[in-house]
């Protein structure tokens, strides 16, 4: 029996709570993923998990070798890292989380670049609205904008980005252009709850020519996708703030207007995020020192772009 390789099966099994979820993920199937429990417990002559119909229960036994493996892939993956087996050219592959848009306009263009410089790695993006349990999706790194909504979790931060108050030329036409941030309670505001904060959704906060400003906005339109907001104010359905970077060829073309741009609303933090600090596999801190050096370099994500 391969002992390391049961251990990682085990620790997966343990994490996602599931049999046949270890089994799609390294595609083999649910019997084989047991006969390695199976392997494993008659290894240490103990019984390491209890089984029913619906769920998965450890034993005292199991519990007592999960924290053991834990620490032994812990060690391997450091020691492999001191001997330099990966530093050189990190390899395998790094599972990344984000946002629609985030993926679509600033990482997976990216990705060609990160490639190239590191021959023997793969990506794998996997695109959501909402925060993913990194530990239970086996994901590596999420890049995203905004609150982090786990505060377990290890954050490095990237960068940020400026938002800039937006809506449809056809709406503008229709309803007027807001000379200043009060004037928004006159127009249909699209408010965006998903994680720059529900709970203060409604009040959009400014930095102007007089200083801070403060307007509670109101709409009959509101979602939690950036994705779901972004179309909505290319339909015309009203006035909200998001990146203008999302709006590159509307703005171009005309469709979508920036307005009141003497008033900035504040950056909103990128980071990336990950579960644990200690014993970061070099392939995974490798794509995040790229991202670092790629959004400091670029004014449209960069801090500097503040300064």
């Amino acid at each position: 029996m391969d002992l390391l390789a049961a251990f990682r099966c085990f620790v997966r099994v343990a994490e996602t709570g599931s049999f046949s979820a270890v089994a799609r993920e390294v595609g083999s199937t649910q019997p084989a993923i047991s006969r390695q429990i199976a392997a494993l417990e008659a290894h240490f002559e103990v019984r390491l998990i209890q089984r029913t119909t619906r769920s998965l229960t450890f034993t005292q036994d199991g519990t007592d070798l999960l924290a053991h493996a834990r620490r032994v892939l812990d060690t391997v993956d450091e020691t492999e890292e001191i001997l330099g087996k990966r530093r050189a050219s990190p390899s395998g592959t790094v599972r990344i989380a984000s946002s629609t848009s985030m993926a679509r306009l600033q990482i997976i263009p990216r990705i060609p670049r990160l490639l190239q410089r590191y021959p023997q790695l793969e990506v794998e993006v996997s695109i959501s609205e909402q925060a993913q349990d990194l530990v239970a999706e086996n994901l590596d790194v999420a890049i995203r904008a905004g609150a982090i909504a786990d505060s377990s979790l290890v954050a490095r931060h990237l960068g940020s980005t400026g938002r800039g108050v937006l809506a449809a030329t056809e709406y503008l036409e229709k309803h007027g252009e807001p000379q200043n941030p009060q004037e928004l309670m006159e127009h249909s505001c699209l408010v965006y709850t998903g994680t720059f904060g529900r709970s203060t959704a409604h009040v959009w906060e400014f930095d102007g020519p007089d200083g801070k400003s403060t307007v509670e906005v109101h709409g009959r339109f509101r979602c939690d996708s950036i994705e779901g907001i972004s179309d909505a104010i290319r339909a015309g359905l009203g006035v909200s703030r998001l990146p203008t970077w999302m709006f590159n060829d509307d703005i171009a073309q005309g469709r979508v207007r920036p307005i009141l741009q003497d008033w900035q609303p504040p950056r909103v933090p990128i980071h990336a995020i990950y579960p644990s600090r200690r014993h970061l596999a070099p392939r995974v801190r490798a794509v995040i020192d790229f991202f670092i050096n790629e959004f400091r370099l670029d004014p449209v994500v960069s801090d500097y772009a503040a300064i």
